[in-house]
């Protein structure tokens, strides 16, 4: 057993060498894209509540939606009018020329958390995205009648539409996404880390910052031992200066959705930043989260 652990120790500490130094030069474009974003958080946090979303579905609205989820999952039934770009390094970059620049685009995955870097990452590009709150899985199946906005037609998107993006900011999402090749096989897979492994770090004294981005009440309520405080809203970005680019950033709030729209941020400015699966964890999204999963919340 002991070695076990020993050996979970190193594969540890060899991730964090390995994936732990992403910072590079940031163009003042894309810098001023997303403190701009950050600055002016919307008042719904670029999220639509999964019910009101899925009666949009119902009652017929002609919504622009992305399924981000992969082909499989996709082809057994999504949401009606949605287009499948699934999440990885190539798919979405692909699309970006063929998304609308004059309407909402509406994006949902599993559990909503890689659709809000997508959501953020769209928003930085001067899209106006919106991810579905707790996703397919945790969100959408879980509306009384949403079998009624679901189908099994695929859906292809249009021809090149003409909104044109800043091409410094396009190669920023470009390499983002390029980048996910990168930790496929690693601890942090799809920029996110699992709380089990999490905890692994942080009982071996890993050399990471733990940043939680929920509010000061919360915090103050309880946390994950050792994290620091930003928390989640307009202006948050003036306290990202502070944060240690040479350093992993564990990112968490309380089920993973706004932390996934930190981390696409941190990154694109250059941070090496990763969101904690489930956040903190709440009754809405068990079991996952680190205080469902029982581990150690201090004061």
């Amino acid at each position: 057993m002991k070695r076990r652990i020993l050996l979970s120790v190193a594969i540890i500490m060899m991730a964090l060498v390995v994936v732990s130094s992403s910072a590079f030069a940031v163009s003042d474009t894309v810098e001023d894209a997303v403190n701009g974003y950050f600055a002016n958080l919307p008042e719904d946090n670029s999220m639509i509540g999964e019910k009101a979303f899925v009666e949009k579905v119902k009652s017929g609205e002609d919504l622009f939606i992305l399924d981000i989820r992969q082909p499989d999952v996709y082809n057994e039934g999504h949401v009606k009018g949605a287009v499948n770009v699934p999440w990885g390094p190539e798919a979405i970059p692909a699309a970006l020329d063929k998304l609308p620049g004059d309407e909402t685009i509406y994006v949902y995955c599993y559990t909503a958390q890689t659709a809000n870097q997508t959501v953020a990452l769209l928003n930085f590009a001067g899209f106006d995205a919106k991810s579905v709150r707790f996703g397919w899985n945790l969100g959408i199946t879980k509306v009384d009648g949403y079998q009624d906005a679901v189908e099994t037609k695929a859906n292809e998107l249009a021809g090149t539409a003409d909104y044109e993006i800043n091409a410094d900011i396009e190669k920023a999402i470009v390499d983002y996404y390029a980048g996910l090749a990168d930790v496929k096989d690693s601890m942090y897979k799809n920029y996110k880390i699992s709380e089990d492994m999490l905890k692994m770090a942080i009982d071996s004294d890993a050399d990471m910052m733990v940043v939680s981005i929920r509010q000061p009440g919360a915090f103050a309520e309880g946390h994950i031992k050792g994290a620091v405080n930003i928390p989640w809203g307009a202006g948050m970005e003036q306290y990202f200066g502070q944060l240690p680019q040479d350093k992993k950033l564990v990112v968490y709030c309380y089920t993973g959705q706004t932390a996934g729209q930190t981390v696409a941020g941190l990154r694109m400015l250059g941070y090496d930043a990763v969101s904690l699966n489930g956040g903190m964890g709440t009754p809405a999204n068990e079991p996952y989260g680190w205080s469902n999963k029982g581990y150690e919340v201090v004061q």
